[in-house]
């Protein structure tokens, strides 16, 4: 399951920070210029939030049809890390968030280089993930993961060699390739890790009958 993630908007008591990705409560006030004398005008629709987690400022400001957005930093859309995704692909996942906005071609390259890490920390090499793909189906993967490594893959691999998919031209693709991840993760990760737990819960004797019988 992904991480709920709830989008920045303007005035709202609470949301994901751009800034540290946490769900947290936001103080608002409105942007003015004071004058000597006292006089204080406010700027029309511009304002601040700080985040009471990590106490950064987001900037917003009033455009065409005086809607107020997110103007600093930029607005994430695609959504957090799983719960369970490995900490040597933290770093690149976030950095892939921060630069789809302006280069989904570069968010598609980084979330390629998270499926060999992925590749690798399910007992592959890493180093050529069409190899490690192929040899995790011989081993018995999942068909649909098996899709979803491949489509990160090779949209990633046009993303560094463009060909037929520019993924610049439908940034929207890039933005599903987090889902995708995410997926592998809860599937690879999360679900096998959930069904160890409740399998040790079980009584230790029910356990070893069990092992007995499959060793038969």
């Amino acid at each position: 399951m992904e991480t709920p993630y709830k989008e920045p908007e303007f005035n709202k008591s609470a949301f994901n920070c751009p800034f540290c990705g946490a769900y947290a409560q936001f103080k608002w006030v409105q942007l003015a210029i004071g004058y000597q004398g006292g006089y204080r005008e406010e700027i029309g629709g511009h304002a601040a939030a700080k985040c009471s987690h990590c106490d950064k400022w987001t900037l917003w400001a009033s455009g065409e049809g005086y809607e107020v957005t997110l103007v600093f930093p930029k607005k994430l859309i695609s959504p957090l890390p799983s719960p369970d995704m490995p900490a040597e692909c933290l770093e690149d996942f976030g950095e892939a968030r921060r630069v789809c906005p302006d280069s989904p071609r570069s968010a598609a390259a980084l979330l390629r280089l998270i499926v060999g890490k992925l590749c690798k920390s399910f007992g592959e090499s890493g180093e050529n993930i069409n190899e490690d793909i192929k040899r995790l189906v011989k081993n018995g993967l999942d068909p649909g993961i098996q899709k979803a490594l491949d489509i990160v893959r090779v949209t990633g691999n046009h993303a560094i060699h463009p060909g037929e998919m520019n993924v610049e031209d439908n940034p929207e693709v890039a933005t599903k390739l987090f889902h995708l991840v995410n997926m592998i993760v809860q599937e690879m990760i999360t679900k096998p890790n959930e069904l160890k737990e409740l399998y040790e819960k079980l009584p230790e004797r029910d356990r070893n009958n069990i092992q007995k019988r499959d060793n038969k």
